[in-house]
């Protein structure tokens, strides 16, 4: 009988591939430099791995598609906290990728702070509600992020619930703990109704036996070089600053050569120690380096006035939002990327049109999985592409096809990723650049609206330089 196990990408990878190779499974193909997600054991013909993004496998192994997975307990408990009843069974931990998951706080946060509405961010939202509840706070909003929730207190949230390996690191980041949430490692997990219906003692016990004897778990150079570094400097903010939020990730080189083109200087940014707050010689104003998918909420919701991210990510928030006040207000002209259609290579559809005679012909219900949740939702809407469902995505999204998903919306520079996972291009959405993005709702005539027409002018001279 065929066993299907999902398997991580990222923090666990290194580690679960060495547990996997003394248990004898063969597996060539899983290390960093992957090309490809499908994989097979030489060990267990009968056993098909699948490489995931770490927070997909506990839904993936959740509703059946999976009979196993390797993850986090970090978020398997955040599935649990939303979904009690789930069909998933933690089997073993398996003694490494530790953590803890922390409450923390600016130090800059004002002692009476948790008294009115506490605002919590964190990209764990299921427990940081679940947190709020225990503490039988009156009043709390949770403000979900795609990552860096150690930068929102004080100014954008009273509390973070973030992950780390210990409070010391917590320490260096410039926060302090104000409680403890949960402690984790990686574990292996079972979707409860495959523990009943097949034979999976020989798999899991390949894997538990070797766990005891797995070589101690060594730290990074990076944390090791971080504990040296002093912590983040938190500046008082006066009410009349303009507030600025920057890319982290892979943009941020080709954002200083802007910035830089534009006279613009920032100090500690990219950070080699995690800095979120970095200092730009711009008089009256704040920067924050924060995860470009939340970048347009946060525009919106007033906690930043001006943001550097992606049009892919404003237009997925306008999709969601119509009448957001969020608009672009100058393209940066970098960052190139297309948003594009993909279906497995041998689907008997060469372009969208195809796509739909296929589904109306065969009767069948469209999975489409996607980071970009409302971009895919309007696309299925506009082409007609009858009954569909969308799967939210966190990264590595080719892995879904064929076998967890019909269709993808994803974003590519040259497309040779997607080609060399046997996937094809059916259309293409739209191109998206990076872009400043901004409020509507600027007071015109204020100082602050008259700094923001100036920036803007300042980086569209940066931008017609190239």
């Amino acid at each position: 009988m065929a066993v299907k196990i999902a398997l991580p990408k990222g923090r666990l990878m290194r580690r679960t591939a060495a547990l996997l190779q003394m248990a004898g499974w063969g597996l060539d193909g899983y290390h960093e430099k992957a090309r490809f997600y499908h994989l097979a054991s030489p060990r267990f013909t009968d056993v098909s791995a699948k490489i995931f993004h770490e927070r997909d496998i506990p839904i993936q192994v959740s509703i059946g598609n999976y009979d196993l997975g390797i993850c986090g307990g970090d978020w398997l408990a955040e599935l649990l906290a939303k979904y009690p009843s789930s069909a998933l069974v933690k089997i073993r931990e398996l003694g490494y990728g530790t953590g803890s998951l922390y409450i923390v706080t600016s130090p800059q946060a004002p002692a009476d702070s948790v008294k009115g509405t506490v605002r919590i961010a964190s990209e764990y939202p299921n427990l940081a509600e679940s947190y709020a509840l225990k503490k039988r706070l009156s009043r709390f909003s949770i403000f979900p992020v795609w990552g860096g929730a150690e930068a929102y207190p004080p100014e954008n949230a009273t509390l973070a619930l973030v992950r780390a390996r210990n409070e010391a690191e917590i320490a260096r980041s410039g926060m302090e703990v104000v409680g403890k949430v949960l402690n984790f490692s990686a574990c292996l997990v079972v979707n409860r109704h495959s523990w009943e219906s097949k034979d999976l003692n020989q798999v899991v016990a390949s894997i538990c036996d070797h766990c005891d004897t797995l070589p101690p778990e060594e730290e990074s150079l990076v944390e090791e070089s971080s504990a040296t570094e002093a912590p983040a400097q938190y500046l008082p903010v006066s009410d009349g600053a303009l507030r600025l939020a920057l890319p982290d990730g892979h943009q941020q080189e080709a954002m200083m050569t802007l910035l830089g083109r534009a006279g613009l200087v920032l100090d500690d940014y990219p950070s080699a120690s995690g800095n979120r707050r970095p200092t730009i010689n711009l008089e009256g104003v704040t920067v924050k380096v924060i995860r470009p998918q939340d970048m347009p909420l946060q525009v919106a919701n007033g906690n930043f006035d001006l943001a550097i991210g992606g049009r892919d990510w404003l237009l997925d928030h306008r999709y969601q939002f119509p009448t957001s006040p969020v608009k672009e207000l100058l393209d940066l002209k970098m960052g190139w990327v297309k948003v594009v259609a993909v279906v497995a290579q041998d689907m008997p559809a060469a372009d969208v049109l195809g796509l739909r005679r296929m589904i109306e012909n065969k009767a069948i219900s469209l999975r489409v999985a996607s980071e970009y949740v409302n971009i895919a939702d309007k696309y299925a809407r506009d082409n007609r592409l009858g009954q569909y469902r969308i799967i939210p995505t966190w990264g590595a999204t080719e892995a879904f096809l064929p076998d967890d998903a019909d269709l993808l919306i994803e974003n590519t520079q040259t497309g040779s990723t997607i080609a060399r996972h046997n996937l094809k291009i059916i259309d293409t959405l739209f191109e998206s650049t990076a872009c400043l993005i901004g409020n509507s709702r600027t007071k015109s005539g204020s100082r602050k609206a008259s700094l923001i027409r100036s920036i803007i002018e300042t980086l569209r001279a940066a931008v017609e330089e190239v």
